[in-house]
């Protein structure tokens, strides 16, 4: 499908060269999402403070959690330039398994894949959110027993983020970068 917003394209004017320059470590080209986002320039400066959190090392909970709640939400909203994006660039950190970025988008915590209960109960949160907007008591007391409060924040925000994200990439029909896998990849 064709790109419904097309992002900036080089040369870029100094005001975008600018925002990308703020938004990005420095050396890093702007990426087709962020090329995107800058068509309403206010909402991507906007935007760049949470999504610098989000990827942060300030974030309170680990790279794995963070990577199995991103690409989770990316799989189960269909954003498949984010889910690749992010099993590209932080699933060999994040110490993920082929079989378990294949059960990120077509299984459920309940693969044999998930032997750490901990990671059942993160895609078992993205899942609920995603289903009902809402986590049930069993599960928040499940996960109360793996992560602090401060953390279970920052695990609704991020999936909720991404969530948002998810929708945004989708809608605008965000082409996927050269070389990065899609959900018939996993």
């Amino acid at each position: 499908m064709a790109a419904r917003i097309a992002p900036h394209e080089e040369p870029y004017e100094p005001d975008i060269k600018a925002l990308f320059q703020s938004m990005l470590p420095p050396g890093l080209p702007p990426l087709r999402v962020i090329r995107t986002f800058a068509r309403n320039d206010r909402m991507a400066r906007a935007m760049t403070g949470w999504m610098g959190y989000e990827l942060s090392d300030a974030l309170s909970v680990d790279l794995r959690a963070r990577e199995l709640i991103i690409t989770r939400t990316c799989a189960r909203c269909g954003c498949e330039y984010h889910w690749g994006l992010h099993v590209a660039v932080f699933s060999e950190r994040a110490e993920l398994t082929s079989a378990q970025i294949r059960s990120v988008v077509k299984g459920s915590s309940v693969d044999p894949c998930w032997v750490d209960p901990r990671d059942r109960l993160l895609l078992d949160l993205v899942d609920q959110l995603h289903d009902s907007s809402d986590v049930d008591d069993e599960l928040w007391a499940a996960l109360s027993e793996y992560f602090t409060e401060e953390q279970l924040l920052d695990l609704l925000a991020l999936c909720g983020w991404y969530h948002t994200v998810s929708f945004l990439v989708r809608a605008a029909r965000v082409e996927r970068e050269p070389g990065i896998p899609g959900f018939a990849d996993a």
